[in-house]
């Protein structure tokens, strides 16, 4: 992720279960905001959850499935804005800029996989 600024591993251990991050973003190139994310599942090679911690509330998955062309990578984010009186406001203007940042990561991701990737000229 782009807007990822810094990715900071906080717990002893740096793979499986219980593993803790604290992720600095930017939004738009303006620093935002540092969550705490919490990897809830580790399950390689086809899938990781986590739990996104203040000032982002919610989960998110990742997971491949073997497909006859190769791999299908499957994103799924569930997160809202932790803001007790106007969280939902936040949350609903914050939701447009969200999906731009994951397509652009996603966009990220395609080409670096389809650029490290076999030739299949």
């Amino acid at each position: 992720m782009r807007d990822a600024d810094a990715v900071v591993v906080t717990s002893p251990a740096r793979t499986g279960a219980g593993v803790t991050l604290e992720v600095r973003t930017r939004l738009f190139q303006i620093p935002a905001f540092t969550e705490t994310i919490v990897v809830t599942a580790w399950d390689p090679p086809s899938g990781l959850s986590i739990e996104h911690g203040p000032p982002v509330r919610g989960q998110g998955e990742w997971s491949l499935t073997p497909i006859r062309a190769g791999t299908r990578f499957t994103w799924v984010e569930d997160v809202e804005l932790d803001a007790p009186v106007l969280g939902w406001l936040l949350t609903a203007c914050y939701a447009p800029v969200l999906g731009i940042l994951l397509r652009r990561s996603m966009h990220g991701l395609r080409a670096s996989i389809i650029g490290r990737g076999p030739d299949r000229g």
